[in-house]
């Protein structure tokens, strides 16, 4: 903590910046005056922030999609004045989905100087990872790491602007069971922690809503041919497979499922709503479902963002591409709050944090470091384009258009 004479009065905290909302207008921070960096946030210089990210391999696009994001984040940050005067700079680091390169992308940005994380996209990459940050008291928010053991276990130094994946299990389970009536489901995922996660979890919500797993298996990512998955998988009668990988395989089994002529509904998880699986899948894409949270095409607060990101990269957003805007934004407003750009500040200050109006909506952590409204719907391609579909109502029982307001 800064010494308490250098310290701002605490009805002067948080003072530096208002935040400023307009529908379709996205997040400004606005400086109220002139600022000359304080003595509280740490010095001069920029304030770095770091984004782990796959930026190679298979889930490179995502990952790209991610660090894009967060420097449009910083940039309105920046021209709005900064943090206390001072710069956001965005430290990025490749894990490529991996945990051995997830462990080194945290040393490497943790070498750099970061006084925060956000980001993470696979949850392998960032089980390792987590402690490392832990262990130097950086506090990480993750934009689209779901699995439950991330914030379960992370100390309170862990948050998620996403949800989690014991979340979109209740809701997948509940859609295949309720709205599209599904009796026998198979579950298909690839092992890694998140898609495993995400297929345990459904399965334990299957359990509760009378639905009757037929099939729990997993796949080998990154093979071209998994018609004999999916021949095996018809052989247990599904009336939904459940894919809950990544978009890379998701593309294979819809292009594969029709060639074999298969009946069943194909849903994946929200892994699966990266823009490529539409180039891998072609016309078989069509009538695809799968659960996620809200797309940023489908968020009204979302507009100024959706502009800004396609006149710096010259292509739409991806599906977390708008949270992890909002995980900078959120960082950014905690080391305002907290007058210092220590870690143990940082992470009491995302503590304190209440409706903070994110563009992906009120943004309130819980003890574990997880929001407090977590909201999965399901979307379905039509037209080439995923569209947002269905949700649940406010009693959690009844299936509605998926129109976010």
């Amino acid at each position: 903590m800064t010494s308490p004479m250098n310290q701002p009065a605490p009805r002067d905290r948080g003072r530096r910046f208002r935040l400023l909302t307009a529908t379709g207008a996205g997040l400004l921070l606005v400086p109220l005056a002139a600022a000359c960096g304080s003595d509280g946030a740490g010095g001069s210089g920029p304030i770095k922030i770091g984004v782990p990210a796959p930026l190679s391999g298979d889930s490179a696009s995502a990952g790209q999609d991610i660090l894009a994001a967060a420097k449009v984040a910083a940039a309105e940050i920046n021209r709005a004045g900064g943090v206390d005067g001072r710069e956001i700079e965005i430290v990025q680091a490749d894990d490529q989905c991996s945990a051995q390169q997830g462990a080194q992308a945290a040393q490497k940005l943790l070498n750099s100087g970061v006084v925060a994380v956000a980001g993470g996209y696979c949850s392998g990459a960032a089980v390792p990872a987590i402690p490392i940050y832990g262990r130097r008291n950086v506090p990480f928010v993750m934009d689209a790491s779901t699995n439950p053991s991330l914030t379960d276990t992370g100390k309170g130094k862990v948050f998620r602007t996403c949800g989690r994946d014991d979340n979109q299990g209740v809701v997948a389970a509940k859609f295949m069971t309720g709205e599209l009536r599904a009796k026998r489901i198979a579950l298909l995922h690839d092992n890694t922690t998140y898609a495993k996660g995400l297929a345990d979890a459904t399965a334990d919500s299957l359990k509760q809503v009378g639905g009757q797993v037929v099939y729990e298996d997993a796949l080998q990512p990154g093979q071209s041919d998994y018609s004999p998955v999916l021949t095996k998988i018809a052989s247990t009668r599904p009336d939904v497979l459940y894919f809950t990988g990544y978009f890379a395989e998701a593309g294979l089994l819809m292009k594969q499922r029709r060639q074999l002529g298969l009946k069943f509904t194909l849903m994946g998880g929200d892994a699966t709503t990266d823009s490529t699986v539409l180039k891998t899948a072609g016309p078989a894409a069509d009538g695809y479902i799968a659960t996620t949270a809200p797309l940023a095409k489908d968020l009204p607060a979302a507009g100024k963002f959706v502009s800004a990101y396609k006149s710096a990269n010259g292509a739409d957003p991806g599906p977390f591409s708008v949270y992890e805007y909002d995980a900078v934004k959120v960082v950014a407003k905690a080391i305002d709050d907290a007058g210092s750009t220590k870690g143990p500040d940082i992470t009491e200050a995302l503590h304190k944090i209440a409706n903070f109006p994110g563009i992906t909506g009120p943004i309130t952590f819980d003890e574990k470091g997880d929001r407090t409204d977590p909201l999965y719907i399901t979307v379905r391609v039509r037209d080439g384009a995923f569209t947002a579909y269905k949700k649940l109502d406010k009693s959690g029982a009844t299936w509605v258009d998926a129109k976010t307001s």
